[in-house]
């Protein structure tokens, strides 16, 4: 899977999640379609915290458009912790990390290792 980019209007509607999850953390999956990441998907049984967000991994949909995962840090990180990395390959290749105060500038994409991926906005 190619992944291209993520839709603008997707990234701003991630942006509205974590801030209206504030202060506690969201989870959600990305679907990609024709290499664009333009869809969250909300699995049911998520459980969000101030300080973690989990989801269900028998909730994730059978799909091969499954890019990923998008989670929000609250306390503004934009780096991956040790949870994330343990939880990052089992949802996707690409990961995004949504930090406070929810802007344009907060936001960083990673790989399944944790890596810093430099995603395009399209």
């Amino acid at each position: 899977m190619i992944i291209r980019g993520i839709r603008q209007d997707l990234l701003n509607l991630l942006f509205q999640m974590g801030r209206d999850a504030h202060p506690n953390e969201f989870v959600a999956l990305l679907m990609e379609r024709d290499g664009v990441i333009d869809e969250v998907n909300l699995l049911p049984g998520t459980v969000v915290r101030e300080d973690s967000a989990s989801l269900l991994y028998d909730m994730m949909p059978l799909s091969t458009h499954i890019a990923g995962s998008c989670h929000s840090h609250p306390n503004g990180v934009l780096r991956p912790s040790g949870a994330d990395i343990r939880f990052f390959p089992r949802t996707g290749r690409f990961h995004v990390i949504i930090g406070y105060p929810y802007t344009e500038q907060s936001w960083r994409c990673f790989s399944s290792d944790g890596q810093h991926y430099r995603m395009g906005v399209v």
